[in-house]
């Protein structure tokens, strides 16, 4: 797994706290946040898969009958085992279908996340989204969590959306591609923007007892 360092972060929050008034906002409140990390692998992959398009409550039960299946959730195990007993896990035909296509992309070296880790975010987001089963979301989330990508940036998360939202004073929610257009002004720093973002939406869970998303 790979976090920018922490000198790198406040300095990107610093300088996102005098382009929008609402990540400025949230700086005071969350400080510079922890950046979310995981190992670089297939099953971050396959996790993000898993957790898009459905409830976090019904994805964590899903997903802990998937390892519990498979034990180690790795592309050689998903490809050898029974399939049947792994969509019983409560996969959709769909979603089954991803996990195979991205596990048979890492196993004949077509998706190199080595090459994803080291590669600019430009290039390292291609190389995702060429593959099957890998949307826009599950490329950026993979690029923030796993190769610590200052400016990757989940398009479309509502949570995210939501978040500017409240901190803005914006009576009303910007419409996807509006927001997106909007996050541009915080480049090379969208993904710490993100962080800032999430990290104060977790700051209002806390403080009505909801554990953190």
């Amino acid at each position: 797994m790979t976090a920018p360092s922490r000198k790198a972060i406040k300095a990107a929050c610093e300088a996102l706290s005098d382009i929008d008034p609402a990540l400025g906002r949230a700086y005071d409140i969350v400080g510079v946040p922890d950046w979310r990390t995981h190992d670089a692998s297939y099953e971050l992959l396959a996790r993000t898969v898993v957790y898009q398009l459905v409830s976090t409550r019904a994805a964590d039960a899903i997903w802990g009958r998937v390892t519990d299946f498979l034990g180690e959730v790795t592309p050689e195990r998903v490809l050898t085992c029974d399939q049947d007993a792994l969509r019983a896990c409560g996969l959709s035909r769909p979603k089954l279908s991803h996990m195979n296509t991205i596990a048979a992309a890492i196993a004949d070296g077509a998706l190199d996340l080595s090459r994803v880790q080291a590669a600019e975010v430009g290039e390292a987001r291609a190389e995702l989204l060429a593959v099957k089963g890998i949307g826009p979301w599950t490329a950026d989330l993979y690029l923030l969590y796993a190769a610590g990508k200052m400016d990757a940036f989940p398009h479309g998360d509502a949570a995210l959306m939501e978040a500017h939202r409240r901190l803005g004073g914006y009576e009303m929610r910007m419409a996807n591609k509006a927001f997106t257009e909007h996050a541009e002004r915080w480049r090379p720093h969208r993904g710490v923007a993100a962080h800032l973002l999430w990290g104060w939406v977790n700051a209002e869970r806390a403080k009505a007892g909801i554990p953190p998303a």
